[in-house]
């Protein structure tokens, strides 16, 4: 399993750990991965996987479902390419920084009977998970989907912390960041998400489901191919650049990958949309999606690995412990071990 992170003030935490190609590596044996790979086969409900050093596909396996190319939906993965969509709209001037308050963007979005520390609420907090609201994931996640208004029932949940506290992971967070982000740019999320980010990796991006507002769901649903994802990690990785061109910040990238919270209940660091953590003494930051939906970049190594899995499975203890395990234990000997 991975080893989580407790030394966040290292070497300035990870800020500096993501150069690309810190340390390139000769190509592992064949066997070696091969290993691996039939530990991926045995893997429960493992869809793909693809592994990638310094951009070079080294595996690329299909075990279940549909191609590579095909989209699936990524879970709560979706939330890390949310919050490089705040990092790109702070860049265009869309959005002024992670000190701005979100209350002024959300206006008449905010119920009344909303706890008055609602308005302290800042951009930087919905990223990180402080916003204080108490979580609509969990418990309160069928609740909170059959509610006539995801925005304003999240936003009027008690507040069981100070913004800027501890971490209390929840997808109504980052649907209020989604209802920030269309709202602040005047276009849809599916829309930024195209034209800011996966149109200029080369792909598109599919409808997927809407609040009944007609938000799109902001933390959830979202359908990316394995190869899509691929690209995104490489992305970000090579500091936000994809083919010469500039897509995320890397400043932002490199913020977001700055541990500034834990999981109560995993114990992982957490950034603004990344999980931080190490494996095999490694650097590593990763999206994370219900049921094992991956994307593990290893700035030192090299590596952008890439899983997905059935999304539409019961919630088990150990489904995110196996593909740490894959990683771990099926992967990264390729790559560590002379």
């Amino acid at each position: 399993m991975i080893e989580t992170t407790r030394r966040a003030a290292l070497a300035g935490g990870f800020l500096l750990m993501a150069a690309p190609a810190l340390r390139a590596q000769p190509r592992p044996p064949a066997g070696r991965l091969a290993a691996g790979l039939e530990l991926a086969g045995e893997t429960p409900g493992l869809r793909s996987l693809i592994v990638a050093q310094n951009g070079t596909p080294m595996a690329e396996r299909v075990f279940r479902g549909g191609g590579l190319d095909r989209p699936t939906n990524i879970k709560s993965a979706s939330k890390t390419i949310l919050a490089m969509l705040a990092g790109i709209a702070i860049q265009r001037g869309v959005l002024r920084g992670l000190d701005q308050p979100v209350a002024p963007i959300l206006g008449s979005r905010i119920p009344r009977d909303a706890d008055p520390a609602v308005r302290r609420i800042t951009l930087g907090n919905l990223l990180s998970m402080q916003a204080g609201l108490e979580p609509t994931s969990g418990a309160n996640y069928g609740r909170w989907v059959s509610s006539r208004d995801w925005v304003g029932f999240a936003l009027s949940r008690p507040m069981v912390d100070e913004p800027g506290g501890r971490m209390l992971y929840s997808t109504g967070t980052s649907h209020i960041l989604a209802a920030v982000l269309a709202r602040a740019s005047g276009r849809s999320i599916r829309d930024l998400a195209t034209e800011w980010l996966f149109q200029p990796l080369g792909h598109a991006v599919p409808e997927w489901t809407r609040d009944p507002q007609g938000l799109h769901f902001g933390g959830n649903e979202m359908a990316i191919s394995p190869q899509a994802l691929l690209d995104f990690g490489e992305c970000c990785r090579n500091g936000g650049r994809h083919a010469g061109r500039q897509v995320i910040p890397e400043a932002f990238l490199r913020d977001s990958w700055r541990p500034r919270g834990q999981s109560f209940w995993s114990g992982q660091s957490y950034g603004l949309g990344w999980w931080i953590a190490e494996a095999r003494g490694e650097p590593v930051v990763f999206a994370w999606g219900y049921g094992g939906q991956m994307v593990y970049l290893l700035p030192g190594l090299g590596l952008t690995v890439v899983m997905t899995s059935d999304a539409d499975v019961p919630r088990v203890r150990g489904q995110v412990q196996t593909r740490h395990a894959l990683l771990v234990e099926g992967i990264l000997p390729a790559f560590t071990e002379t």
